[in-house]
């Protein structure tokens, strides 16, 4: 993979996070719900990973 299409993933993952978190905020959703979905979001992947 060429060095600026990684960089330009980077950047799109970047700016695609950020704006999940200000749309969250920007629609009254709590810090702690967020974290909690990003956390379960973890566990279930790790989960079907080590299950294979």
């Amino acid at each position: 993979m060429p060095l600026t299409h990684f960089l330009g993933l980077i950047a799109l993952v970047i700016v695609a996070a950020g704006l999940t978190i200000w749309l969250a905020f920007w629609t009254g959703v709590p810090f702690a719900a967020l974290a909690f979905a990003a956390l379960s979001a973890s566990v279930i992947l790790t989960w079907t990973r080590l299950s294979r």
